[in-house]
Order: C-alpha cells, then sequence, then structure tokens
C-alpha cells in the first residue's frame, strides 16, 4: 500500500483537497493579523494583545467547538461557524484599512475570530476515518495529513510576504477569510458521511471521549518540546555567534519532521500504538537533551532535524489513539483535544523557557524543556504495561 492508494480512495482527494484549501486560512492569518493591527495602531503591544487573544480563544475553544460539530453535523454547526469566522476576518481587514480605527474594536473583533474558529483539521481527521476503514490506511491517511498541515504553515508566511511587497497586510486577512470560508463549502458538500449530527440523541451517551487521560499529557509534552525548541534554537545561534542561521536549523526541524512523518505511515508498525508514542516521545526528549550540546551551527541543524523526525510520528500516532478511543460520534471532540493539550504545551514551553533563558545554561534549558516528554512518555509506557490485557479500542495496530 502506498500513500497514491490513500488518495485514490474514493472522494479521498476532493475532500482532502477542500479541507487543506480551508487550513491553508490558519498558514495566513496570524502574520496578516500582527501586521494589520500593528500598522493600523502603530503598537506592537496592541498587535501583541490581538493575536494572544485570537490565539488563545482558538485553541482552548477548540474542543467545545468540536463537540458541537460532532453534535449537529458538518453543515449544522461547521458552515455557520466558518461563516462567521470569515465576516470576523473580513471585518478585521476593513477595520486595518481605516485611518482612525480605535484600538478596542480589533481586540473584539480579533478574540470573536478565535472564538468561531473552525476545527477543520479534528474534522478531516474524523472524516479520514470515515474514508478508510482499514487501520493501516488511515494511519498512512494521519501521516500524509500532518505533514501536508506543516507544509502550509511554511507557505502561509511567504504568502503573505509576498502580498504585502505587493498591496498591504489587509490583503492577507481577506485571503485567509476567501480561503477558510471557500474551503469549508467545499468540503461540507463532499460525498462522505460524518459520523456526528445526531441532534444530540447519541451525544447523551456517556464516555464518548474516555481512554484520553494519559494522551493528552503526551500530546503536551511534545508541545512543550517544539515551543522551547523555537525560542532555544534563538538562543543557540546568537551564543555561537551565527545569528543568521536561525532560519536554517527552523527549516531542519520542519525538514525532519515532514521525513518523519512520512516514513512513520509508510512503514507497517507492529505492536500497539500506545507502545510507539511512548518510544516516540522518549526519543524526542531524548534529541532534545542533545541538541543542547550543538558545539556548532552545523551540528545545531542536524540534532534539530533528528528531534523533528520524531514530532509528525509522535502527533500522528496520538491522533490515531484518540480516534480509536473515542465514541464514532465524539471523535472529532477527541480530535481537538489533542490539538488543545499540543497547542497549550507549546504556549507553555515558550513561555518557561522565556524565564529560563539568561538565568541558567542553554544546555540545562534544553534538558529541561525535555523532562515534560521524557515523563510524560514513560508514564504511558508504564500505564500500558501494567495492564498487558486491557489496551482495549486504544490499542492501534497495524501490522
Amino acid at each position: 500500500m502506498s500513500y497514491a492508494a490513500v488518495l485514490r480512495t474514493p472522494h479521498a482527494l476532493r475532500t482532502f483537497g477542500a479541507a487543506l484549501l480551508g487550513r491553508l486560512s490558519y498558514g495566513t492569518v496570524s502574520l496578516s493579523l500582527v501586521l494589520t493591527v500593528k500598522d493600523a495602531s502603530g503598537s506592537f503591544a496592541v498587535a501583541g494583545t490581538v493575536v494572544a487573544l485570537f490565539g488563545v480563544t482558538s485553541v482552548f475553544l477548540s474542543p467545545a467547538r468540536a463537540a458541537l460539530i460532532d453534535r449537529y453535523g458538518l453543515r449544522r454547526a461547521l458552515a455557520p461557524m466558518a461563516a462567521l469566522y470569515a465576516v470576523l476576518l473580513a471585518l478585521l481587514a476593513v477595520a486595518g484599512r481605516q485611518p482612525a480605527c480605535p484600538d478596542w474594536l480589533f481586540v473584539v473583533l480579533g478574540g470573536a475570530a478565535g472564538v468561531c474558529t473552525p476545527p477543520l483539521g479534528p474534522v478531516m481527521r474524523t472524516l479520514w476515518g470515515q474514508l478508510l476503514p482499514d487501520r493501516a490506511l488511515l494511519q498512512r491517511a494521519f501521516s500524509l495529513d500532518g505533514v501536508a498541515e506543516e507544509l502550509l504553515y511554511v507557505c502561509g508566511p511567504l504568502i503573505v510576504g509576498a502580498l504585502v511587497t505587493l498591496w498591504d497586510a489587509t490583503v492577507g486577512i481577506a485571503l485567509s477569510a476567501v480561503l477558510v470560508a471557500v474551503g469549508t463549502l467545499a468540503l461540507v458538500t463532499a460525498p462522505v458521511p460524518f459520523p456526528g449530527g445526531a441532534g444530540g440523541r447519541k451525544r447523551r451517551a456517556r464516555g464518548g471521549v474516555r481512554g484520553l487521560g494519559g494522551l493528552l499529557p503526551a500530546a503536551a509534552g511534545v508541545g512543550i518540546c517544539l515551543g522551547a525548541l523555537d525560542l532555544l534554537v534563538v538562543a543557540r545561534t546568537e551564543e555561537l555567534g551565527r545569528p543568521g542561521t536561525v532560519a536554517w536549523v527552523m527549516a531542519a526541524l520542519s525538514a525532519g519532521s515532514a521525513v518523519g512523518g512520512l516514513a512513520n505511515g509508510a512503514v507497517s508498525w507492529r505492536g500497539s500504538a500506545k507502545a510507539r508514542l511512548a518510544l516516540l516521545g522518549g526519543a524526542l526528549g531524548l534529541a532534545m537533551v542533545l541538541t543542547g550540546f550543538a558545539a556548532n551551527a552545523y551540528v545545531l541543524a542536524g540534532l534539530t532535524a533528528l528531534a523533528g523526525l520524531f514530532v509528525a510520528p509522535a502527533l500522528t500516532t496520538a491522533y490515531l489513539i484518540a480516534d480509536e478511543a473515542a465514541r464514532p460520534e465524539a471523535r472529532t471532540q477527541a480530535g481537538a483535544w489533542v490539538n488543545t493539550a499540543l497547542n497549550a504545551g507549546i504556549s507553555g514551553g515558550t513561555a518557561a523557557v522565556g524565564v529560563l533563558v539568561g538565568r541558567l545554561p542553554l544546555a540545562l534549558c534544553f534538558a529541561g524543556a525535555a523532562v515534560p516528554v521524557l515523563c510524560a512518555a514513560a508514564v504511558y509506557g508504564a500505564a500500558r504495561t501494567a495492564r498487558p490485557g486491557g489496551a482495549g479500542r486504544g490499542a492501534v495496530g497495524s501490522g
């Protein structure tokens, strides 16, 4: 089986293409929003407040929005959500072009847009489960999905840079609104049945998202590593006297993650996904510790790429476990919880390292950032070992 087999599945290419088109909005909106608010208000503080509020409401309300979609379906929940989100982005673009727009309006509109952000990633992973009942193919689809999403976050800022050169940042916000509206419309009209949408009848069954207790700390640990690594790479390149190499080092992280994700999907793994996640988390933590001892920028890039090899596979495996553990009518919500844990970890890792850098040696900061994912992997692996016969639905094996 190959990635081509995934895309040859009836309706897969259309559905996946529609989701990617909408998700490209997430790669273009943040930078566009920063530049627009900064130019309009003349203040980095206001721009930071708007983007932070947009991010916090978008991330932490994601499970609630996903629960609405699981309950009411794509057309009754996702479509209105995306439409309102697109309208709010359009209003932000219009506000950014006004000569004297009050700062509070940007704050209100940015926060409201974050509240309405449609969880297209979790929705697409739920639809992959409908398109591909075979677990080996589903693993491959999740790997392809993760790598494609990462590339969108690389391409998004490049598109915004081109738009700013030709016009201004408000065009980037307007483009983000168009992308999410068109992508969502194409997604909700795709001929793929959605397992939710029972209007509350099925949602009254308890335990829809059970089995995520150990999974969420593991996802948060991966996020802590990623959030810390961004800041630590900047600090380490400056310490080495090579600040201009930071972009190349971060590109090495993305490249390593893409290679790891594609390799993960191509392998027919034996054993359970829970055991695999524990091993991947442990490997990521150890690679993070080693990265702290990089003697020059070339070694730093190589070790960062090594850490990246385990990122996409770990996240793909976490999404697989969540999909398998959740009831069919709660899969979108389960995937959104993994997303929330990951993004909360990224924010926490960045904040914690921002406090530690300059107070502790960088090698110790790298090691400290690795502790959460190493501990989560150890606890997750130990919990699985303690219940050898109780892996249940969460034990996703494809070999």
